[in-house]
């Protein structure tokens, strides 16, 4: 937890719980225990969508779907979405729930290691959302970089790890040092890369909003 409780649990006491399938469709994600987008980053990222009203978004890490869906809701007219996941079970859950939702023509789902087939995109995108792996971000930043149009906005979920960010590496388990030291690294070069400008911003599970130049 990067905020405290009590002004998370006010700030959810002042938004509506999401209506139809889309509300439905986030519920069995939280009661399957997919990891999707926290309820005040959500928020947030609907008001940056409404502020930039991006035509074309990337979003690297599907998972169920959920956020795909979420933020087609608020996209212009003719806005498109494009998708990347891996994991052929959450592709599968993807695909019902594009099909669900009625938005199978405004989604674009791309099947593979978005290290990959971030490589073979070669169009120009104006709002891209990082959440995949945590630790393959560094990895995935050059081609992101590269496809995100000038004044487009890069958003990075999770980048703070629940606070687990401040600890040093001999503090945190084993199994997570490698996404630590990588985290770091990337928080480090989002801050310090010439073609951007990013403010890290601690909501949800951190969150960093990147502007390039």
């Amino acid at each position: 937890m990067i905020v405290d409780e009590r002004i998370i649990s006010f700030i959810h006491s002042l938004e509506r719980d999401d209506e139809g399938i889309v509300g439905e469709i986030e519920r069995e994600a939280l009661a399957d225990e997919v990891p999707i987008i926290r309820k005040e980053t959500k928020e947030w990222i609907k008001t940056m969508l409404l502020i930039k009203k991006p035509r074309k978004v990337l979003e690297v890490g599907t998972a169920v779907g959920f956020s795909s869906i979420y933020m087609s809701q608020f996209l212009p007219e003719g806005g498109h979405i494009t998708t990347i996941e891996k994991w052929e079970p959450r592709i599968e859950k993807a695909k019902i729930n594009f099909a669900r939702a009625g938005v199978e023509n405004m989604i674009t789902l791309l099947e593979g290691d978005a290290a990959e087939r971030l490589k073979e995109l070669q169009d120009s995108f104006d709002f891209i959302f990082m959440d995949a792996a945590k630790g393959q971000y560094i990895h995935f930043l050059p081609d992101v970089i590269r496809l995100l149009a000038k004044d487009g906005v890069l958003i990075s979920d999770n980048v703070l790890q629940d606070g687990e960010i401040l600890d040093s590496r001999y503090v945190v388990e084993r199994r997570n040092r490698t996404i630590h030291s990588r985290m770091r690294e990337y928080l480090y070069v989002l801050k310090n890369h010439e073609s951007l400008e990013t403010s890290v911003i601690p909501l949800g599970d951190g969150v960093a909003l990147s502007v390039k130049k």
